[in-house]
């Protein structure tokens, strides 16, 4: 059986999805971006959180950008968009929110607060549904359209998490859509493996922005140490490969996480911090610089959506 509680604790209003079988259970927040800030399971009488997050209301709101946005929903434009700039309907646009450099990055709903608009616990699942209502607040994107992020906790420690964008506008408008969670599994970076399915990375210049060529790329389709491999690259997902598309093991600990895109996230873009005590794994819809490049840009019609999802599925290994 699932259940859906609330908690108000550290400054969060936290919305706690349970599988009360297992003891599994996942952390909502929708008043800080609708972030994902836990994922834990029971293992042997443990509790082990996979999912790098905030202590307090007070880091999220202050420490946010600091700490690499953590969690980040990415919207309406992933990653890096060069100057902040693009040209879209014979119009040029700059973005305004965040700079890292020469670019703008990681969208303008990372800290938006959601509203609550659905929850649903029964004998199969617990899911939470809310919503973001984007009307044109930022002058470099003076577009109007609805974010509605549902994550769901099912059997055997999966999560998902939907994302459906909505055009709200009375003309086109672009869209791309992301996640920016940071996994932690209990040690260093360096003593992990990795696994994803791809054949293909997305070449980059100085500045990190797509120069739109592709580079083969198999480094990691099957299981290796990550050692001290640098990552911050973004790769085009084999989308014809068998699930997940991407694993991510601690074989000292012996737990690991399966992520299952779906079609919708062609990309993965893997990056880790100069501590190396986390990574970051980011589905992606489009590759950074969409807006300029086209690489997985959409154009909504007035009235239509687009659905982006994807799941986490957290394995004890015998």
């Amino acid at each position: 059986m699932f259940s859906i509680n609330t908690k108000k604790e550290n400054g969060f209003e936290k919305f706690i999805l349970k599988d009360k079988d297992s003891n599994t259970f996942a952390v909502i927040l929708p008043a800080c971006g609708a972030i994902l800030n836990e994922f834990t399971i029971s293992h042997n009488g443990t509790a082990i959180n996979v999912i790098d997050s905030y202590d307090t209301a007070e880091n999220f709101i202050h420490n946010h950008e600091a700490n690499g946005f953590m969690g980040s929903k990415l919207s309406p434009f992933v990653c890096r968009l060069n100057h902040g700039r693009y040209h879209f309907g014979g119009n040029e646009y700059k973005l305004e929110k965040f700079y890292m450099g020469k670019s703008a990055i990681h969208g303008i709903l990372y800290n938006k607060a959601y509203e609550v608009t659905d929850e649903n616990a029964n004998e199969l699942h617990a899911s939470l549904t809310m919503k973001y209502e984007y009307r044109g607040e930022e002058p470099g994107y003076p577009f109007n359209y609805d974010c509605i992020v549902t994550w769901q906790l099912e059997k055997d420690n999966k999560l998902s998490v939907t994302t459906e964008c909505i055009n709200k506008d009375k003309g086109l408008i672009p869209m791309q859509d992301g996640w920016h969670p940071y996994f932690n599994l209990g040690d260093s970076a360096d003593a992990l493996q990795l696994e994803f399915q791809s054949k293909e990375m997305v070449e980059f210049n100085n500045e990190l922005i797509p120069t739109q060529n592709l580079i083969p790329y198999s480094e990691f389709n099957a299981l290796k140490n990550i050692g001290n491999t640098f990552f911050d690259n973004c790769f085009k997902l084999n989308m014809d490969a068998c699930q997940p598309m991407c694993v991510l093991r601690n074989p000292a600990k012996n737990i690991e996480i399966e992520i299952h895109p779906e079609k919708s996230y062609p990309y993965l873009q893997i990056y880790i911090p100069p501590h190396r005590k986390n990574i970051a794994i980011e589905n992606l819809s489009g590759a950074p610089d969409a807006f300029n490049n086209g690489m997985g840009v959409i154009t909504l019609e007035p009235g239509e959506s687009a659905i982006f999802k994807t799941s986490y599925k957290i394995t004890i290994l015998k």
